[in-house]
């Protein structure tokens, strides 16, 4: 069985790493280039580094933030957040990320999967999926509206797009993994949303990275037990002091989750 990765997750914004609920009312959590320093020292996995104004703004990435983080780690680097073509993506692997990830532009434009892929491969394309349940219960399909939705724009703009055919489809469309985020769990620590992580995991033989709602240490263990999650990202409970990542190694491993050494 294949270890499971602990992914710090740094959101940018104005040079900032912030953390919100629900994607709003965001507090400063500190530099990013520090941020990403320490917890390359401290053994994650991965580390996400994700511009959420970017798209909204209308602007590209910042790349002097990613450079400046690409010199400092040594562990797989993903960036997101503005990306919309090639020269986009080629920007940021060139700055020193590993992986980017896209989802705006991707939903607008699916044929951007298969243009990244082509020109860096697919093992470069993370398809980061942000899902907003259906504000009716149950029985969402017969309104019309899909139970688990796409949204895009940072959480602004709703899509209409189912997200259990949009990941199922993803790897045909050029994406090497997926980073599904609950926008309604995301800032709450309230748990990830398993019900849909599970969904998306037996619809697809991508690599699944959680994300949204990490509040405590038996969160990350039930994406991987429960929700079928090949990453586990979180924010607040490793940029807040609550606990580390040897404290999430340990943990993980006392319940029986493979973890790398």
């Amino acid at each position: 069985m294949q270890a499971v990765r602990i992914i710090p997750c740094l959101d940018i914004d104005g040079g900032r790493v912030v953390k919100g609920v629900n994607y709003l009312d965001l507090r400063d959590a500190g530099d990013p280039v520090e941020l990403a320093k320490a917890y390359s020292r401290a053994g994650a996995d991965e580390l996400v580094i994700l511009d959420i104004t970017a798209t909204p703004d209308g602007r590209d990435t910042t790349l002097a933030v990613v450079a400046r983080a690409a010199e400092e780690v040594f562990i797989p680097l993903t960036v997101g957040g503005g990306i919309r073509n090639r020269a986009d993506a080629r920007r940021l692997l060139r700055a020193g990320a590993d992986k980017i990830s896209v989802n705006s532009a991707a939903v607008e434009r699916p044929a951007l999967l298969a243009e990244l892929a082509e020109e860096f491969g697919t093992q470069c394309v993370v398809l980061a999926v942000d899902v907003k349940r259906s504000v009716l219960d149950g029985d969402a399909r017969e309104h019309g509206c899909p139970r688990f939705e796409v949204v895009t724009h940072g959480g602004r703009r709703r899509t209409g797009v189912d997200a259990l055919e949009w990941t199922s489809g993803a790897s045909q469309r050029g994406a090497g993994e997926l980073l599904v985020t609950s926008m309604d769990r995301d800032g709450t620590e309230s748990g990830y949303d398993l019900e849909l992580l599970a969904a998306i995991a037996s619809a697809t033989e991508l690599p699944l990275v959680a994300s949204g709602g990490v509040g405590n240490l038996e969160h990350l263990a039930a994406g991987f037990l429960e929700g079928g999650a090949d990453g586990l990202l979180a924010a607040s409970i490793f940029h807040f002091g609550r606990h580390s990542i040897a404290d999430a190694r340990s943990y993980l491993a006392s319940r029986g989750v493979p973890v790398r050494p």
